[in-house]
C-alpha cells in the first residue's frame, strides 16, 4: 500500500512537471507558420493557459490549454473541445452540444479563413465555457466565457454585407453640329464598346440619342433618333447582335450641360451607350 502511494505521488509529480514544461513553452511561443487562424488560436490558448496558472492556480487546465496552444503553434488545426471529455452538468449538455454544432459549421464554412481572429476567439471561449461549466461554481466565469463565445459566434454567422452595386459604364459618342454620322472619334468609342461587350460576355446594350438646344424641339427629336440609329448600325457592323441593342432618343430634353434655348454645346450632341 505504501508503495502504491509513493508511485501515485511520483506519477502526480510527473504530470505536474509535464504541465509546467508545456506552460513554460507556451509563454514564449510566437507562432510564425501555419495560418492566420492557427496563429490567432495559439495566442488565445496561451492567454487561457497563463490565466489558469497565474490567477487560478489550476495546473491541470493550464497544461491542457498550453498543449492545445502548442499544437496550434505548430500549424495543427485544433478542433473545439468535445463535451464528452468533460464531466458536465446534465442540464447544460443540450445547449453546449447545439452551440458546438453551430461553431463547427461556421469554422468549416470558411470562418477560419475569412475571420480568423474572431473564429479563434469563438473556439477558445467555447473551450473556456466547458471548463468553467465542469467546475460549475463560478457563475460569473461561466457566463463570461459563454457570452463572449456567443458574441463571437454571432459575428461568424452574420450574413456578409451585400457587395455595393457597380454603376454600369456609360460610353459617350459625340457628334458634330447638326450631324448624325459616325466620325473617327465616335468610331473609336464604338470599337471600345464592342471589345468590352465581348470581353465581358454581355448580353444587352442600350443606346440613347441626344441633341443640344439649337433648333426646334421637333427637329431635335428626329436628330437624336438618327444619332441613336447611327450608333446602332455601327455596333451591328462591329458584330454586336441586332437583338441585343435597344435604342431611345430624348431630343434636347436631357442635356449633359444645361444651357439656354438655342445654345450650341458639343457635350450635349451625343449618344449614350450602356452595356448591360
Amino acid at each position: 500500500m505504501k508503495l502504491l502511494k509513493i508511485l501515485g505521488v511520483v506519477g502526480a509529480l510527473g504530470v505536474l512537471a509535464a504541465c509546467t514544461s508545456d506552460l513554460q513553452r507556451i509563454r514564449t511561443t510566437e507562432p510564425s507558420g501555419g495560418t492566420a487562424f492557427t496563429q490567432a488560436l495559439t495566442k488565445e490558448y496561451r492567454d487561457l493557459a497563463v490565466f489558469e496558472a497565474d490567477e487560478m492556480f489550476d495546473w491541470r487546465d493550464a497544461g491542457y490549454y498550453a498543449r492545445r496552444g502548442l499544437a496550434a503553434a505548430g500549424g495543427e488545426v485544433v478542433l473545439p473541445e468535445d463535451p464528452v471529455n468533460r464531466d458536465l452538468p446534465e442540464d447544460s449538455l443540450s445547449e453546449i452540444n447545439d452551440v458546438r454544432v453551430r461553431l463547427l459549421a461556421a469554422l468549416d464554412g470558411g470562418a477560419r479563413d475569412n475571420k480568423p481572429e474572431i473564429a479563434a476567439r469563438a473556439q477558445s471561449r467555447f473551450d473556456c465555457w466547458l471548463e468553467q461549466q465542469e467546475e460549475n461554481f463560478q457563475e460569473d466565469h461561466i457566463s463570461a466565457c459563454r457570452d463572449e463565445l456567443l458574441a463571437a459566434l454571432a459575428e461568424l454567422e452574420a450574413a456578409p454585407a451585400p457587395a455595393p452595386a457597380v454603376a454600369p459604364a456609360v460610353y459617350l459618342v459625340l457628334f458634330d453640329f447638326d450631324k448624325s454620322n459616325i466620325n473617327d472619334a465616335a468610331q473609336a468609342v464604338i470599337n471600345q464598346v464592342i471589345a468590352d461587350f465581348n470581353a465581358n460576355k454581355s448580353t444587352a446594350i442600350s443606346v440613347t440619342g441626344h441633341t443640344d438646344r439649337a433648333g426646334s424641339d421637333a427637329y431635335n427629336e428626329k436628330l437624336s433618333e438618327r444619332r441613336a440609329d447611327a450608333v446602332r448600325e455601327a455596333l451591328i457592323a462591329g458584330g454586336i447582335p441586332a437583338e441585343a441593342i435597344t435604342t431611345a432618343w430624348k431630343g434636347e430634353s436631357e442635356n449633359a450641360v444645361p444651357t439656354e434655348d438655342g445654345v450650341k454645346e458639343q457635350a450635349n450632341r451625343r449618344a449614350e451607350i450602356i452595356i448591360q
